[in-house]
């Protein structure tokens, strides 16, 4: 007998509509799996039959062909194994498959019958939903992930015998559905506020105004002043993830196997900091398999992307941001596949002034030769900072500032409010074409950027005095925009414009 079981494979973070064929008749006893499966795909065989054996069922006589569609698509990973097993059933004539046409399912089998999580849950659910299908059966610990997509029933089974009898028509279960409002009430409770830094109040203000406008930001200072605190911080600045948002970012997440059961929707806006030893492919994504796996900007999408201690990364893994920085998305291009990641996020960065980061402290004494700075910024490439809007000195703390046990400044929630505001003026400007001022092409650039006489004279004597790139220009417009905003006003005024070439002022001690 034939058995046709619904089921889908992942590429990148796109759902892949698959089958899995099972063809059980009479004969010698023969088994055949087609359709490129890789190594963990082949192995299903053996743990199908002992999870069969061990729910009070028997693994099929005769020849047994299963066949994997579409078969010129690589299959990998443990997700096949439930589909097999229920094809296998129903093949063997060991239960009907009235729900076959109906639902897709995956899930990995142990060995005695339980069923575990598998990756990208969140995409499988959505690719289920895209065929038009009633539902999809799933382990229970991805119910929780996959419950938040609305339009398709998301059945939670722990069992091979309780997906087969639900299969088979016998078993009713009840979808699960994931209560969203829950989830994004109690992220909110757990950002890290503002107010705990001390002192700093003009780096506050840089970041404010990055949030604002979803500007890249460079912070130089020596050690200790704070600058991976500050960082740590932004994500609680900027606008809360709305759920389409939520959805990419945890569709991400599923695919690098970082959600579980309590953490099934990401709706806080990821912070990622990795470390300066991190290869180019743990940066860009990648990898020896047939699924590529996201790298750390992808998994900043929506979020955060800080790179501490800037000159000791790698100089090439500094290189592939260049394209993500630009395009908002990053392509991963291998002999056995293509794959293109969301790579949408902002770039903080931190770097001492010198080797040693004693250079601008006014009570430590620098020990750096000219040479010895001169080789440790030549460790940065010109075109990465280029992409950077603001940079912004973060000196020592005096001992009063350290020494003030009170909150200085305002809290997350008030700067949030704020960014909000500034936020929602760029959306309704752009009417959906752009979400912040950073994304702005050159043509609206023009548009909305226009200046006065003693604007443009004052922006034309800084692009002379200090050299500044045409880049670096469209960014010193783009962060003007950005505060003209946060000043609730729809022209830019001269104070604008200082203040965003401020934020360039740090190109000329760089280079």
């Amino acid at each position: 007998m034939l058995a046709r079981v619904l089921t889908a494979g992942v590429l990148g973070i796109d759902p892949i509509p698959m089958g899995v064929e099972v063809d059980c008749h009479p004969g010698e006893n023969y088994f055949s799996m087609v359709g490129l499966p890789d190594q963990a795909v082949k192995e299903s065989r053996d743990r199908v039959g002992s999870a069969l054996r061990n729910s009070g069922r028997h693994y099929p006589r005769g020849k047994v062909i299963i066949n994997l569609s579409p078969a010129d698509v690589r299959k990998e990973g443990t997700a096949l194994d439930l589909p097999i097993a229920v094809g296998m059933l129903v093949a063997s004539e060991q239960m009907p498959g009235n729900r076959l046409p109906e639902y897709a399912m995956a899930g990995e089998l142990a060995l005695d019958g339980s069923i575990r999580a598998v990756p990208g849950a969140l995409s499988l659910a959505i690719g289920a939903r895209n065929q038009r299908l009633r539902g999809i059966v799933l382990p229970d610990a991805n119910a929780r992930e996959a419950g938040v997509v609305e339009g398709i029933e998301v059945i939670p089974v722990s069992s091979l015998n309780e997906a087969a009898d639900f299969m088979a028509g016998s078993r009713p279960i009840t979808p699960h559905i994931t209560d969203v409002n829950a989830i994004f009430e109690d992220a909110r409770r757990h950002a890290p506020d503002l107010t705990d830094v001390k002192g700093q109040a003009h780096v506050k203000r840089a970041l404010t105004v990055a949030a604002a406008g979803g500007h890249n930001l460079l912070m130089v200072g020596p050690p200790g002043t704070g600058k991976t605190m500050l960082a740590s911080r932004l994500p609680g600045i900027l606008p809360d993830m709305t759920f389409d948002e939520a959805l990419e970012t945890t569709r991400i997440f599923s695919v690098a196997q970082l959600t579980n059961a309590k953490n099934a929707l990401v709706v806080q806006r990821p912070f990622r900091a990795p470390h300066h030893t991190a290869s180019t492919v743990s940066i860009c994504g990648g990898g020896t398999g047939a699924q590529p796996r996201p790298g750390e900007v992808s998994l900043a999408h929506n979020g955060v992307l800080f790179l501490d201690e800037l000159p000791e990364f790698n100089r090439s893994a500094l290189e592939v941001l260049r394209q993500p920085l630009e395009e908002g998305v990053v392509h991963i291009r291998r002999a056995m596949y293509s794959v293109t990641y969301p790579s949408r996020f902002m770039l903080v960065v931190a770097m001492n002034p010198c080797p040693c980061g004693c250079r601008n402290d006014p009570r430590r004494q620098c020990r750096c030769s000219l040479g010895d700075v001169q080789r440790y910024m030549s460790r940065l490439s010109g075109p990465l900072l280029d992409r950077i809007d603001i940079h912004i000195d973060v000196p020592p703390l005096s001992f009063d500032e350290l020494a003030s046990g009170r909150a200085t400044g305002p809290s997350s929630a008030e700067v949030r409010s704020t960014v909000q505001d500034a936020r929602d003026r760029q959306r309704r400007r752009y009417r959906g074409r752009f979400t912040c001022n950073a994304h702005l092409d050159s043509k609206t650039i023009q548009a909305t950027c226009n200046l006065g006489d003693s604007s443009r004279s004052l922006l034309e004597n800084a692009i002379n005095r200090m050299g500044l790139s045409a880049r670096a220009y469209d960014k010193i417009l783009r962060v003007a925009r950005t505060l003209a905003d946060l000043d609730h006003n729809e022209t830019i005024s001269e104070s604008n414009v200082a203040e965003a070439i401020q934020y360039r002022s740090l190109d000329q001690q760089l280079f």
